[in-house]
Protein backbone atom coordinates (compact mmCIF):
# COMPACT_ATOMS: atom_id res chain seq x y z
CA UNK A 1 0.00 0.00 0.00
CA UNK A 2 1.38 3.49 -0.90
CA UNK A 3 0.30 6.96 -0.27
CA UNK A 4 0.13 9.99 -2.72
CA UNK A 5 -0.04 13.22 -2.05
CA UNK A 6 -3.53 15.26 -3.26
CA UNK A 7 -0.77 18.25 -4.31
CA UNK A 8 1.46 15.54 -6.59
CA UNK A 9 4.66 17.14 -5.87
CA UNK A 10 5.22 15.05 -2.64
CA UNK A 11 7.14 11.79 -1.61
CA UNK A 12 4.95 9.25 -2.24
CA UNK A 13 5.29 7.04 1.27
CA UNK A 14 4.03 3.81 2.88
CA UNK A 15 2.09 3.57 6.07
CA UNK A 16 4.11 4.48 8.50
CA UNK A 17 6.06 7.66 7.14
CA UNK A 18 1.91 8.99 6.38
CA UNK A 19 1.02 8.36 9.99
CA UNK A 20 4.12 10.32 11.14
CA UNK A 21 4.26 13.06 7.94
CA UNK A 22 0.44 13.71 8.99
CA UNK A 23 0.78 16.54 6.40
CA UNK A 24 2.42 16.00 3.16
CA UNK A 25 5.94 18.14 2.33
CA UNK A 26 3.73 20.07 -0.36
CA UNK A 27 1.43 20.87 1.81
CA UNK A 28 -1.60 18.23 0.49
CA UNK A 29 -2.96 15.83 2.09
CA UNK A 30 -2.24 11.98 1.50
CA UNK A 31 -4.76 9.24 -0.09
CA UNK A 32 -4.17 5.86 -1.02
CA UNK A 33 -2.44 5.15 -4.38
CA UNK A 34 -5.55 2.81 -4.77
CA UNK A 35 -8.32 1.07 -2.02
CA UNK A 36 -8.40 -1.99 -0.96
CA UNK A 37 -11.68 -3.80 -2.50
CA UNK A 38 -13.98 -5.84 -0.63
CA UNK A 39 -16.09 -8.63 -2.12
CA UNK A 40 -19.91 -9.25 -1.04
CA UNK A 41 -18.29 -12.31 0.50
CA UNK A 42 -15.55 -10.51 2.58
CA UNK A 43 -18.50 -7.90 3.58
CA UNK A 44 -20.71 -11.07 4.65
CA UNK A 45 -17.87 -12.72 6.57
CA UNK A 46 -18.37 -9.71 8.97
CA UNK A 47 -21.80 -10.69 10.45
CA UNK A 48 -21.51 -11.20 14.13
CA UNK A 49 -18.10 -10.22 14.31
CA UNK A 50 -16.82 -7.94 16.82
CA UNK A 51 -16.00 -4.74 16.41
CA UNK A 52 -12.52 -4.92 17.10
CA UNK A 53 -12.14 -7.75 14.60
CA UNK A 54 -14.43 -6.01 12.17
CA UNK A 55 -11.56 -3.27 12.10
CA UNK A 56 -8.88 -5.54 12.26
CA UNK A 57 -10.04 -6.95 8.50
CA UNK A 58 -10.56 -3.11 7.21
CA UNK A 59 -7.86 -1.60 8.37
CA UNK A 60 -5.21 -4.43 7.82
CA UNK A 61 -4.76 -3.84 3.84
CA UNK A 62 -4.21 0.19 4.29
CA UNK A 63 -1.15 -1.09 6.86
CA UNK A 64 0.79 -2.26 3.77
CA UNK A 65 2.45 -5.18 6.24
CA UNK A 66 4.13 -2.47 8.26
CA UNK A 67 2.57 -4.20 11.55
CA UNK A 68 2.44 -7.58 11.58
CA UNK A 69 -1.74 -9.09 11.96
CA UNK A 70 -0.86 -10.21 15.11
CA UNK A 71 0.26 -7.26 16.65
CA UNK A 72 -1.99 -4.90 15.13
CA UNK A 73 -4.90 -6.89 16.45
CA UNK A 74 -3.61 -6.28 20.31
CA UNK A 75 -3.21 -2.72 19.19
CA UNK A 76 -7.00 -2.45 18.24
CA UNK A 77 -8.36 -4.59 20.71
CA UNK A 78 -6.20 -2.48 23.11
CA UNK A 79 -7.76 0.56 21.52
CA UNK A 80 -11.67 -0.17 21.92
CA UNK A 81 -11.41 -1.56 25.38
CA UNK A 82 -11.80 1.63 26.88
CA UNK A 83 -15.07 2.30 25.03
CA UNK A 84 -18.31 2.32 27.28
CA UNK A 85 -20.16 0.07 24.99
CA UNK A 86 -19.37 -3.32 24.17
CA UNK A 87 -20.63 -3.11 20.50
CA UNK A 88 -18.28 0.19 20.45
CA UNK A 89 -20.40 2.35 18.04
CA UNK A 90 -23.80 0.59 18.75
CA UNK A 91 -27.02 1.53 16.36
CA UNK A 92 -30.46 2.89 17.81
CA UNK A 93 -33.52 3.10 15.97
CA UNK A 94 -35.02 6.61 16.28
CA UNK A 95 -37.65 6.38 13.89
CA UNK A 96 -38.94 3.33 10.85
CA UNK A 97 -36.01 3.94 8.18
CA UNK A 98 -33.84 5.94 10.82
CA UNK A 99 -30.93 5.02 12.88
CA UNK A 100 -28.48 6.82 15.18
CA UNK A 101 -24.72 5.56 14.84
CA UNK A 102 -23.97 6.19 18.10
CA UNK A 103 -20.06 7.31 18.16
CA UNK A 104 -19.87 8.56 21.12
CA UNK A 105 -18.92 5.96 24.17
CA UNK A 106 -15.07 6.61 24.45
CA UNK A 107 -13.13 8.47 26.48
CA UNK A 108 -14.23 12.06 25.76
CA UNK A 109 -17.86 11.53 24.64
CA UNK A 110 -17.27 12.03 21.21
CA UNK A 111 -16.75 10.48 17.65
CA UNK A 112 -13.21 11.59 17.44
CA UNK A 113 -12.13 9.13 20.18
CA UNK A 114 -12.83 6.19 17.92
CA UNK A 115 -9.93 7.61 15.67
CA UNK A 116 -7.46 8.82 18.02
CA UNK A 117 -7.57 5.72 20.63
CA UNK A 118 -6.15 4.32 17.97
CA UNK A 119 -3.55 6.68 16.53
CA UNK A 120 -2.34 7.23 19.94
CA UNK A 121 -1.31 3.46 20.79
CA UNK A 122 0.12 3.53 16.72
CA UNK A 123 2.38 6.45 17.53
CA UNK A 124 3.51 5.05 20.49
CA UNK A 125 4.41 1.53 18.44
CA UNK A 126 6.00 3.06 15.69
CA UNK A 127 7.85 5.64 17.50
CA UNK A 128 9.05 2.90 19.73
CA UNK A 129 10.18 0.54 17.21
CA UNK A 130 12.27 3.86 15.31
CA UNK A 131 13.44 5.36 18.77
CA UNK A 132 11.81 8.76 17.58
CA UNK A 133 9.83 11.44 19.27
CA UNK A 134 7.22 13.72 17.58
CA UNK A 135 5.45 16.95 18.55
CA UNK A 136 2.19 16.93 17.73
CA UNK A 137 0.02 20.17 16.85
CA UNK A 138 -3.12 20.15 16.45
CA UNK A 139 -6.49 22.72 15.84
CA UNK A 140 -9.84 21.82 17.10
CA UNK A 141 -13.02 23.43 16.90
CA UNK A 142 -14.11 21.60 20.23
CA UNK A 143 -14.05 18.01 19.77
CA UNK A 144 -10.68 16.62 18.26
CA UNK A 145 -8.39 18.70 20.88
CA UNK A 146 -9.81 16.68 24.29
CA UNK A 147 -9.99 13.44 22.14
CA UNK A 148 -6.44 13.89 20.89
CA UNK A 149 -5.69 14.66 24.40
CA UNK A 150 -7.02 11.55 25.97
CA UNK A 151 -5.18 9.59 23.25
CA UNK A 152 -1.63 10.98 24.07
CA UNK A 153 -1.74 12.37 27.27
CA UNK A 154 1.27 10.96 29.57
CA UNK A 155 2.81 9.09 25.89
CA UNK A 156 6.68 8.95 26.60
CA UNK A 157 7.89 9.97 22.97
CA UNK A 158 5.01 12.66 22.30
CA UNK A 159 4.41 16.45 23.32
CA UNK A 160 0.55 17.47 22.14
CA UNK A 161 -0.30 21.38 21.33
CA UNK A 162 -3.74 21.90 20.34
CA UNK A 163 -4.97 25.37 19.56
CA UNK A 164 -8.61 26.15 20.01
CA UNK A 165 -10.69 29.45 19.49
CA UNK A 166 -10.99 31.18 22.76
CA UNK A 167 -14.51 31.70 23.78
CA UNK A 168 -15.94 29.19 20.96
CA UNK A 169 -16.21 25.82 22.72
CA UNK A 170 -18.46 24.75 25.08
CA UNK A 171 -17.39 24.93 28.43
CA UNK A 172 -17.79 21.05 28.68
CA UNK A 173 -15.31 20.60 25.59
CA UNK A 174 -13.07 23.21 26.50
CA UNK A 175 -12.62 21.54 30.34
CA UNK A 176 -12.23 18.64 28.41
CA UNK A 177 -8.95 19.39 27.22
CA UNK A 178 -7.71 22.06 29.59
CA UNK A 179 -8.17 19.84 33.03
CA UNK A 180 -5.77 16.98 31.93
CA UNK A 181 -2.71 18.37 33.30
CA UNK A 182 0.02 16.33 32.09
CA UNK A 183 2.80 17.25 31.51
CA UNK A 184 3.23 16.74 27.83
CA UNK A 185 0.13 18.10 27.26
CA UNK A 186 -0.23 22.31 26.45
CA UNK A 187 -3.65 24.15 25.53
CA UNK A 188 -3.33 27.15 23.66
CA UNK A 189 -6.29 29.31 23.16
CA UNK A 190 -6.36 31.20 20.25
CA UNK A 191 -7.52 34.91 20.16
CA UNK A 192 -9.11 34.25 16.75
CA UNK A 193 -11.85 31.42 15.40
CA UNK A 194 -11.11 27.62 14.52
CA UNK A 195 -10.17 28.34 10.78
CA UNK A 196 -7.51 30.86 12.06
CA UNK A 197 -6.39 27.99 14.62
CA UNK A 198 -6.32 25.35 11.55
CA UNK A 199 -4.35 28.14 9.25
CA UNK A 200 -1.25 28.13 12.10
CA UNK A 201 -1.36 24.69 12.32
CA UNK A 202 -0.74 24.42 8.42
CA UNK A 203 1.66 27.46 8.21
CA UNK A 204 4.35 25.32 10.94
CA UNK A 205 4.02 22.10 8.84
CA UNK A 206 4.91 24.01 5.36
CA UNK A 207 7.69 25.76 7.38
CA UNK A 208 10.39 23.03 6.56
CA UNK A 209 12.76 23.51 9.44
CA UNK A 210 10.60 24.34 12.25
CA UNK A 211 9.16 21.11 11.00
CA UNK A 212 11.87 19.12 11.27
CA UNK A 213 13.18 20.77 14.28
CA UNK A 214 10.17 19.84 16.21
CA UNK A 215 9.48 16.46 14.55
CA UNK A 216 5.72 17.80 13.84
CA UNK A 217 3.42 15.02 13.42
CA UNK A 218 -0.44 15.84 13.53
CA UNK A 219 -4.00 14.03 14.71
CA UNK A 220 -5.94 16.23 13.24
CA UNK A 221 -8.09 14.73 10.34
CA UNK A 222 -5.20 15.49 7.86
CA UNK A 223 -3.85 12.21 9.16
CA UNK A 224 -4.44 9.59 7.19
CA UNK A 225 -4.93 7.19 10.15
CA UNK A 226 -7.70 9.10 11.24
CA UNK A 227 -9.85 8.54 8.16
CA UNK A 228 -8.52 5.01 8.20
CA UNK A 229 -9.73 4.01 11.39
CA UNK A 230 -13.21 6.25 10.89
CA UNK A 231 -13.88 4.10 7.47
CA UNK A 232 -14.77 1.10 9.97
CA UNK A 233 -17.93 2.05 11.74
CA UNK A 234 -20.10 2.26 8.25
CA UNK A 235 -18.54 -1.08 7.93
CA UNK A 236 -20.12 -2.49 10.91
CA UNK A 237 -23.33 -0.08 11.03
CA UNK A 238 -24.09 -1.48 6.93
CA UNK A 239 -23.27 -5.01 8.03
CA UNK A 240 -25.56 -4.57 11.02
CA UNK A 241 -28.40 -3.53 8.85
CA UNK A 242 -27.95 -6.77 5.94
CA UNK A 243 -25.16 -5.30 4.19
CA UNK A 244 -24.19 -5.95 1.43
CA UNK A 245 -27.48 -7.25 0.20
CA UNK A 246 -29.09 -4.26 1.59
CA UNK A 247 -28.12 -0.61 0.86
CA UNK A 248 -27.65 2.09 3.32
CA UNK A 249 -27.57 5.94 3.03
CA UNK A 250 -25.37 7.99 5.62
CA UNK A 251 -25.88 11.68 7.09
CA UNK A 252 -23.10 12.93 8.74
CA UNK A 253 -23.14 16.06 10.58
CA UNK A 254 -19.80 17.78 9.20
CA UNK A 255 -17.53 21.07 9.02
CA UNK A 256 -14.38 19.48 8.02
CA UNK A 257 -15.39 16.90 5.79
CA UNK A 258 -13.11 14.30 7.25
CA UNK A 259 -16.26 11.94 8.63
CA UNK A 260 -17.71 11.77 5.36
CA UNK A 261 -15.07 11.37 3.03
CA UNK A 262 -14.59 8.13 5.46
CA UNK A 263 -17.86 6.97 4.11
CA UNK A 264 -16.90 7.97 0.54
CA UNK A 265 -13.60 5.59 0.75
CA UNK A 266 -15.95 2.77 2.53
CA UNK A 267 -18.32 2.79 -0.65
CA UNK A 268 -14.96 2.96 -2.98
CA UNK A 269 -13.63 -0.14 -1.32
CA UNK A 270 -17.14 -1.80 -1.94
CA UNK A 271 -20.08 -0.95 0.77
CA UNK A 272 -23.32 -0.76 -0.85
CA UNK A 273 -23.25 2.96 -0.02
CA UNK A 274 -26.46 4.70 -1.98
CA UNK A 275 -26.11 8.21 -0.95
CA UNK A 276 -23.94 10.17 1.45
CA UNK A 277 -25.81 13.66 2.66
CA UNK A 278 -23.81 16.01 4.39
CA UNK A 279 -25.56 18.11 7.08
CA UNK A 280 -23.95 22.02 7.81
CA UNK A 281 -25.31 24.04 10.36
CA UNK A 282 -25.11 28.11 9.71
CA UNK A 283 -21.52 27.69 8.18
CA UNK A 284 -22.65 26.30 5.07
CA UNK A 285 -19.62 26.16 2.93
CA UNK A 286 -20.24 22.43 2.17
CA UNK A 287 -23.80 22.72 1.39
CA UNK A 288 -23.72 25.51 -0.87
CA UNK A 289 -20.78 24.18 -2.70
CA UNK A 290 -23.05 20.90 -3.75
CA UNK A 291 -25.68 23.08 -4.48
CA UNK A 292 -23.90 25.20 -6.87
CA UNK A 293 -20.44 23.91 -8.02
CA UNK A 294 -18.72 26.63 -6.15
CA UNK A 295 -16.29 26.93 -3.10
CA UNK A 296 -17.01 30.24 -1.43
CA UNK A 297 -15.52 31.21 2.14
CA UNK A 298 -17.68 33.15 4.27
CA UNK A 299 -17.04 34.78 7.93
CA UNK A 300 -17.83 31.81 10.66
CA UNK A 301 -20.39 32.60 12.63
CA UNK A 302 -21.00 31.06 16.20
CA UNK A 303 -23.89 28.45 16.69
CA UNK A 304 -25.21 25.45 18.96
CA UNK A 305 -22.42 23.02 17.08
CA UNK A 306 -19.24 24.21 17.71
CA UNK A 307 -17.50 21.49 16.20
CA UNK A 308 -19.04 22.43 12.60
CA UNK A 309 -18.13 26.31 12.91
CA UNK A 310 -15.84 25.67 9.95
CA UNK A 311 -15.35 27.86 6.63
CA UNK A 312 -12.33 26.07 5.15
CA UNK A 313 -12.99 22.52 5.26
CA UNK A 314 -9.69 20.77 5.15
CA UNK A 315 -10.68 16.93 4.12
CA UNK A 316 -12.54 18.23 1.41
CA UNK A 317 -8.88 18.45 -0.99
CA UNK A 318 -9.23 14.07 -0.49
CA UNK A 319 -12.46 14.59 -2.06
CA UNK A 320 -11.38 17.18 -4.83
CA UNK A 321 -8.40 15.65 -6.23
CA UNK A 322 -10.60 12.47 -7.34
CA UNK A 323 -13.07 15.39 -9.03
CA UNK A 324 -10.11 16.60 -10.91
CA UNK A 325 -9.04 13.67 -11.67
CA UNK A 326 -6.21 13.26 -9.81
CA UNK A 327 -4.39 15.92 -11.18
CA UNK A 328 -2.27 17.58 -8.11
CA UNK A 329 -1.52 20.38 -9.93
CA UNK A 330 -5.08 21.10 -10.72
CA UNK A 331 -5.58 21.06 -6.63
CA UNK A 332 -2.66 23.22 -6.08
CA UNK A 333 -3.81 25.80 -8.75
CA UNK A 334 -7.59 25.65 -7.46
CA UNK A 335 -6.59 25.88 -3.54
CA UNK A 336 -3.85 28.95 -4.42
CA UNK A 337 -7.06 30.84 -5.55
CA UNK A 338 -9.24 29.64 -3.05
CA UNK A 339 -6.60 31.22 -0.19
CA UNK A 340 -6.18 34.34 -2.62
CA UNK A 341 -9.75 35.01 -3.68
CA UNK A 342 -11.79 33.17 -0.99
CA UNK A 343 -13.39 31.01 -3.66
CA UNK A 344 -13.06 28.27 -6.57
CA UNK A 345 -15.66 26.42 -9.01
CA UNK A 346 -15.87 23.33 -10.60
CA UNK A 347 -17.07 22.18 -13.94
CA UNK A 348 -20.98 21.10 -14.07
CA UNK A 349 -19.19 17.89 -15.14
CA UNK A 350 -17.29 17.10 -11.90
CA UNK A 351 -20.20 18.68 -9.96
CA UNK A 352 -22.66 15.73 -11.54
CA UNK A 353 -19.97 13.18 -10.70
CA UNK A 354 -20.19 14.65 -6.74
CA UNK A 355 -24.24 14.86 -6.92
CA UNK A 356 -23.85 11.43 -8.40
CA UNK A 357 -23.12 10.51 -4.40
CA UNK A 358 -23.54 13.30 -2.37
CA UNK A 359 -25.90 15.90 -1.02
CA UNK A 360 -25.28 18.60 1.00
CA UNK A 361 -28.06 20.23 3.43
CA UNK A 362 -27.92 23.43 5.57
CA UNK A 363 -30.09 23.15 8.75
CA UNK A 364 -29.99 26.38 10.67
CA UNK A 365 -30.08 27.29 14.69
CA UNK A 366 -34.11 27.70 14.72
CA UNK A 367 -34.11 23.87 12.64
CA UNK A 368 -31.59 22.62 15.71
CA UNK A 369 -33.34 23.61 18.42
CA UNK A 370 -36.50 22.03 16.70
CA UNK A 371 -34.93 18.79 15.99
CA UNK A 372 -33.38 17.99 19.39
CA UNK A 373 -37.06 19.01 20.78
CA UNK A 374 -38.71 16.38 17.98
CA UNK A 375 -36.91 13.78 18.64
CA UNK A 376 -37.24 13.63 22.03
CA UNK A 377 -40.86 13.84 22.15
CA UNK A 378 -41.19 11.34 19.03
CA UNK A 379 -38.78 8.50 20.92
CA UNK A 380 -37.78 9.91 24.01
CA UNK A 381 -33.97 10.01 22.20
CA UNK A 382 -31.87 12.87 23.38
CA UNK A 383 -29.75 14.75 20.57
CA UNK A 384 -27.00 16.74 20.78
CA UNK A 385 -26.83 19.62 18.40
CA UNK A 386 -24.41 18.12 16.00
CA UNK A 387 -26.25 14.95 15.69
CA UNK A 388 -29.49 17.47 15.45
CA UNK A 389 -28.14 18.96 12.12
CA UNK A 390 -27.81 15.49 10.90
CA UNK A 391 -31.30 14.49 11.63
CA UNK A 392 -32.13 17.44 10.03
CA UNK A 393 -30.30 17.65 7.02
CA UNK A 394 -31.59 13.56 6.41
CA UNK A 395 -34.68 14.57 6.34
CA UNK A 396 -34.16 17.80 3.84
CA UNK A 397 -32.60 15.37 1.62
CA UNK A 398 -35.58 12.71 1.58
CA UNK A 399 -37.83 15.69 1.55
CA UNK A 400 -35.60 16.77 -1.53
CA UNK A 401 -36.20 13.65 -3.20
CA UNK A 402 -32.20 12.97 -3.20
CA UNK A 403 -32.93 10.05 -1.08
CA UNK A 404 -34.82 6.74 -1.57
CA UNK A 405 -36.79 6.65 1.49
CA UNK A 406 -37.09 2.86 1.32
CA UNK A 407 -33.08 2.56 1.96
CA UNK A 408 -32.05 2.56 5.46
CA UNK A 409 -30.98 5.86 6.80
CA UNK A 410 -27.99 5.80 9.36
CA UNK A 411 -27.07 9.55 10.74
CA UNK A 412 -23.84 9.63 12.42
CA UNK A 413 -24.38 10.79 16.58
CA UNK A 414 -20.90 12.67 16.98
CA UNK A 415 -21.57 14.31 20.62
CA UNK A 416 -22.93 12.60 23.83
CA UNK A 417 -25.79 15.08 24.84
CA UNK A 418 -24.31 16.02 27.64
CA UNK A 419 -21.64 17.78 26.03
CA UNK A 420 -24.05 20.45 25.10
CA UNK A 421 -26.47 20.62 28.07
CA UNK A 422 -27.85 24.10 27.70
CA UNK A 423 -28.60 23.65 24.00
CA UNK A 424 -30.46 20.30 24.94
CA UNK A 425 -32.30 21.92 28.17
CA UNK A 426 -33.67 24.87 26.35
CA UNK A 427 -35.19 21.78 23.64
CA UNK A 428 -36.42 19.47 25.82
CA UNK A 429 -36.65 20.65 29.23
CA UNK A 430 -34.05 18.03 30.21
CA UNK A 431 -30.91 18.36 31.23
CA UNK A 432 -28.23 15.41 30.28
CA UNK A 433 -26.16 14.14 32.45
CA UNK A 434 -21.98 13.47 32.48
CA UNK A 435 -21.41 10.39 32.98
CA UNK A 436 -20.05 9.33 36.41
CA UNK A 437 -16.70 9.24 35.34
CA UNK A 438 -16.66 12.66 34.32
CA UNK A 439 -19.33 14.46 37.42
CA UNK A 440 -16.59 16.38 38.65
CA UNK A 441 -16.03 17.79 35.20
CA UNK A 442 -16.92 21.68 35.90
CA UNK A 443 -14.42 21.69 39.39
CA UNK A 444 -11.20 19.93 37.92
CA UNK A 445 -8.09 22.49 37.91
CA UNK A 446 -7.34 24.05 34.35
CA UNK A 447 -4.53 24.79 32.82
CA UNK A 448 -3.99 26.61 29.50
CA UNK A 449 -1.84 29.55 27.64
CA UNK A 450 -4.08 32.42 25.50
CA UNK A 451 -2.07 33.35 22.99
CA UNK A 452 -2.29 36.06 19.91
CA UNK A 453 -3.34 35.13 16.30
CA UNK A 454 0.38 35.25 15.64
CA UNK A 455 2.21 32.27 13.60
CA UNK A 456 5.95 33.78 15.35
CA UNK A 457 4.12 33.82 18.88
CA UNK A 458 2.99 30.40 18.81
CA UNK A 459 6.08 28.77 17.35
CA UNK A 460 8.00 30.57 20.15
CA UNK A 461 5.54 28.18 22.36
CA UNK A 462 6.30 25.11 20.77
CA UNK A 463 10.04 25.64 20.87
CA UNK A 464 9.84 26.91 24.45
CA UNK A 465 7.72 23.59 25.70
CA UNK A 466 9.00 20.56 22.75
CA UNK A 467 11.23 18.22 24.48
CA UNK A 468 12.14 17.19 20.81
CA UNK A 469 13.01 21.22 20.15
CA UNK A 470 15.51 20.75 23.62
CA UNK A 471 17.33 17.40 22.73
CA UNK A 472 17.86 18.90 18.92
CA UNK A 473 19.49 21.79 21.02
Amino acid sequence: MRYVSTRGAAPVLGFEDVLLAGLARDGGLYVPETWPQFTADDIRAMRGLPYSEIAVRVMLPFLGGSIAEDEFRAIVRDAYASFDHAAVTPLVQVDPTTWVLELFHGPTLAFKDVALQLLGRLFDHVLAKRGQRVTIVGATSGDTGSAAIEACRDRQNVDIFILHPKGRTSEVQRRQMTSVLSSNVHNIALDGTFDDCQDLVKAMFNDGAFRDRMGLSAVNSINWARIMAQIVYYFTAAVALGAPDRKIASTVPTGNFGNVYAAYGARAMGLPVETLVVGSNSNDILARFFASGSMVAAPVVPTLSPSMDIQISSNFERLLFDLLDRDGNAVTEALNRFRAEGKFAVTDAQLARALAIFSGHRVDEAATMATIADVWKGSLYLLDPHTAVGIGAAKAAVAAGRVDPSVPMVVLATAHPAKFPDAVEKATGRRPELPPRLSDLYVREERLSELPNDLAAVQDFVIARARAAQEAA
